[in-house]
């Protein structure tokens, strides 16, 4: 009999909040079953409610996965993303969905350099709402794409990261990714507060090599 998947790793597969999850099984769009107090889900039936839901996941992802090199706050970032374009009613997640998601975060690498960049997240979800007002109507579909332009900040993200010589997708990364990606709502924020792609860079380099710093010497004294 094949092993029943936890409410955390079909979050994880579904790149969704485990609490989503369970608000789905409770209405009936996925089935789960109940097992000494928690959800236990069979992989077919994740797999079912993927094809109703026109979404494309791996259910066991390995090291060719889209996102086997995206760190786990990198993850997280985009499924608040996820939700910030659902709380808008917006079709499709955009840059700027990316962007509030990574304010949202609060503790990785793009957030600590976009408060070094004086961007305060109510500045920028006002000039959000104002550039890209909600929808009317709610999105049923618990994932949902993303836009053009949003797939191509993703794409410069992997740039990045390349370019920088990192084995790994991390938040700063899809920061970089979103400032160049030009022509879209973030760009248009990024130029009004002053934020470029050198100086990010060159930001970003610090905080790494700072963390790097940090790190090292508590290793050699006990790992904390």
């Amino acid at each position: 009999m094949e092993r029943l998947l936890t409410t955390e790793e079909v979050a994880d597969l579904l790149r969704i909040e485990p609490v989503t999850v369970r608000r789905l099984v409770t209405r009936g769009e996925l089935i789960g079953y109940r097992i000494a107090g928690e959800y236990r889900f069979a992989p077919e039936d994740v797999e079912k409610f993927v094809q109703g839901q026109r979404v494309t996941v791996n259910i066991r992802p390995g090291p060719d996965h889209p996102f086997a090199k995206f760190t786990e706050r990198a993850r997280k970032v985009l499924t608040l993303a996820n939700e910030e374009a659902h709380r808008y009613n917006h079709d499709g997640i955009g840059t700027e969905h990316v962007l509030l998601a990574l304010m949202e975060e609060g503790e990785g690498v793009a957030a600590r350099a976009l408060n070094l960049l004086k961007l305060r997240q109510d500045e920028v979800r006002d000039q959000i709402e104002m550039l890209h007002p909600a929808g009317e109507h709610a999105i049923e579909d618990a994932q949902i794409g993303m836009t053009q332009h949003g797939k191509a900040s993703i794409e410069l993200a992997v740039q990045e990261a390349l370019l920088l010589k990192h084995h790994y997708i991390g938040t700063e990364h899809l920061l970089l990714g979103l400032i160049r990606e030009q022509e879209d709502i973030t760009d248009q924020i990024f130029r009004r507060s002053g934020v470029t792609l050198e100086k990010t860079r060159t930001l970003i380099k610090q905080i790494l090599a700072g963390e790097t710093a940090t790190v090292s010497e508590p290793k050699r004294q006990a790992e904390s």
